[in-house]
This record gives structure tokens, C-alpha cells and sequence, in this order.
């Protein structure tokens, strides 16, 4: 059971309320049972099952190797390891290949994340995808989006940079995150970006930001759960803190 012992399972209407009184979204990594089960004891408001289990668990490069059925397998354990209590909302990313072709692609591939456990699906992608988010929203798929550096388009990007870092890239970035809102994403993830455009996208989207890499300033902020316990393959990013040090234990250092 939760730490919580009477706390709510965290909802979409939870997740908006948060952002509108200005309290911050916890969302942490998760990809099995036993640290959804520790995660939720520790407090976290949100869990993403994400493609990133390609780099930390599987040793790949990118994200990119990464299946739909490894997804919705992970998720299933995630979401056993919450079990019926469970207090945090559940989000699995989409790997690459899934919903790139078209709204019926996503769609079949969002309901085996569904029926695997997920609450809610992850997209990367601006403009281009909204018309495949107001398909699975009407069709009763949750969606948050994912704007700025999106990693299934590392190489199109040309390596893992900053993205808007100019007014008019900014401005492009921020017309995505808008875009997104409008076709029904509920909450939309924004990867490295300049501070102050993660606080311009909290400030002007309508949905709650979560920020990785982007800022103080955002709704919320999701780490990968390895890169918060210091055990990551290769160089950490520079946004990313240790939350070990200082702490005797994992669950002592989460809850942190």
C-alpha cells in the first residue's frame, strides 16, 4: 500500500488540479514490478513506463530497438507491481514505429498499452501528430504528448541537442505543445529546452508540462529512475542529480 494510507489513485482531473494551484507533478521511470510497488510508497504522482528501458535496461544506443510488445510487457509488470491500490497514474510511451503511419496504427497500438495496464499513452511529435491524438482522445485514449528533443528522432535531429534555442525555434516548439492541447492531450512532455521556454509552455499550453531537462519552472519533472540513483550506462546528463548522496537508502532517497 501506499505511504498514503488513505491517498487517492492520482487521476487525470488530480493531475490538473495540481497545475492549477501550482503544486508540483513527481514523475519517475518505472519498468517492473518491484520499484512500482517502492515508487508508489515513496510518493510519486505519476509513473511513465518509457521506451528508455532500450538504454538502460537493454544496452542499446537509442531508443529506437525498442517493441511494442516489450512495452506493453513492461507495463503489465508495472502495473501488477501497483496492483489495485496503487496511487500513481500510469503512462507508457509508444515506442518508435507505432503510430508514425496513421490514427489507426496508434490506436491499435495504444489499446495494448490499455489492456496492459497504462492509463495513458506518451506520443512524440508536434503539429504533424495532433490529428492523431484527436483520434485516440475520441476514442477514449488518453494522451500526453512530447515536444522539444524527442529521442525516436535523434537522428533526424542529428544527436540529442537542445532544441528551441532561438526565438523562432521556440516559437515553433511552443505552437507544437499548443497544437497537442487543442487535439486532447492532457498533459505534454517537453525535453530539452532553454528555461525560459519550459516556463513560457506552463505558462501559455493549458495542460500540465512536465519537464525533463527543461527548467525548474514546469509543472512537474520526470527522471529516468536509474539517472536518479546514480546507476546510469555512460554520462549523465547535466540536468540530472544523484539522489543518493545524502541518503542511507533507496526508498529514503526517491522519497527525496
Amino acid at each position: 500500500m501506499s505511504y498514503l494510507e488513505n491517498a487517492k489513485p492520482v487521476t487525470l482531473a488530480e493531475l490538473a488540479r495540481l497545475r492549477s494551484e501550482g503544486e508540483k507533478i513527481a514523475v519517475l521511470t518505472c519498468y517492473d514490478a518491484s520499484f512500482a510497488a517502492l515508487l508508489d510508497r515513496c510518493g510519486a504522482d505519476v509513473l511513465l513506463v518509457g521506451d528508455s528501458l532500450g538504454n538502460v535496461l537493454q544496452g542499446h544506443g537509442s531508443t529506437l530497438p525498442v517493441t511494442l510488445e516489450q512495452m506493453a510487457y513492461h507495463t503489465g509488470c508495472v502495473a501488477r507491481g501497483l496492483g489495485t491500490r496503487g496511487r500513481p497514474f500510469l503512462i507508457a510511451d509508444m515506442p518508435f514505429g507505432t503510430y508514425q503511419a496513421g490514427p489507426e496504427d496508434a490506436f491499435r497500438a495504444s489499446a495494448a498499452a490499455l489492456q496492459a495496464g497504462a492509463q495513458m499513452v506518451k506520443i512524440e511529435g508536434g503539429e504533424w501528430i495532433a490529428r492523431t491524438v484527436e483520434f485516440l482522445t475520441q476514442r477514449g485514449v488518453p494522451v500526453c504528448g512530447h515536444v522539444g528533443l524527442t529521442p525516436q528522432s535523434v537522428n533526424a535531429l542529428g544527436g540529442y541537442r537542445v532544441q528551441g534555442k532561438t526565438a523562432e525555434a521556440a516559437d515553433a516548439v511552443l505552437a507544437d505543445a499548443k497544437a497537442l492541447a487543442r487535439a486532447g492531450a492532457s498533459m505534454i512532455v517537453v525535453e530539452c529546452v532553454p528555461r525560459d521556454l519550459g516556463a513560457r509552455l506552463t505558462r501559455e499550453s493549458g495542460v500540465p508540462i512536465v519537464g525533463i531537462g527543461a527548467g525548474p519552472d514546469c509543472t512537474g519533472q520526470v527522471l529516468v529512475i536509474q539517472d536518479a540513483l546514480g546507476i546510469q550506462p555512460g554520462r549523465a546528463a547535466r540536468f540530472v542529480r544523484n539522489f543518493m548522496t545524502g541518503h542511507d537508502s533507496i526508498e529514503r532517497a526517491i522519497a527525496a
